[in-house]
Formats: C-alpha cells, sequence, structure tokens
C-alpha cells in the first residue's frame, strides 16, 4: 500500500497552491486547472497529476533567453 499515489482534497490542494478554493474551482471549470476526479461526492487530485501540471505550467512560462525586443515577431519591417 506503500506505493499508492497520495490523494488531494480541493481544500489540501488550494492551501499548497495558495490560492482561494473558489479559483480552484474555476480552473476545473475552464479545463485549466490539474486534472482532478470524483470518488463519490468527493474531489481528489493526484500528487504526480499535480507535480506534472505545475511542471508543464513552469515550462510554459519561462521568458525566452532570446533577449531582444519582445515585440519583434521575427518578420521583416517592411511585412509587418
Amino acid at each position: 500500500m506503500n506505493n499508492l499515489d497520495p490523494l488531494l482534497s480541493a481544500q489540501q490542494l488550494a492551501d499548497y497552491l495558495e490560492v482561494p478554493l473558489a479559483t480552484l474551482y474555476a480552473w476545473r471549470h475552464r479545463g485549466e486547472g490539474p486534472p482532478g476526479f470524483r470518488a463519490g461526492k468527493h474531489l481528489r487530485y493526484r500528487w504526480s497529476d499535480i507535480d506534472q501540471w505545475i511542471h508543464h505550467r513552469m515550462a510554459s512560462s519561462v521568458p525566452s533567453t532570446t533577449g531582444g525586443d519582445p515585440r519583434d515577431d521575427g518578420r521583416a519591417q517592411g511585412d509587418r
């Protein structure tokens, strides 16, 4: 039984992420939050899914290291 993935309630996850519970429910409604599931009437989140979601969010929010003007979209001046 020690190999089971720990489960968090919605309140535990909100506390961990330091966001209001309402934010977690809004993310779930919009499909933006970590995947959760219903265990009867209770909403639960697997720790491995949370960890993967956090890593994905971190990777997608890393700023570009190429430098330059952030308004530059790579097109030539005349092509804009």
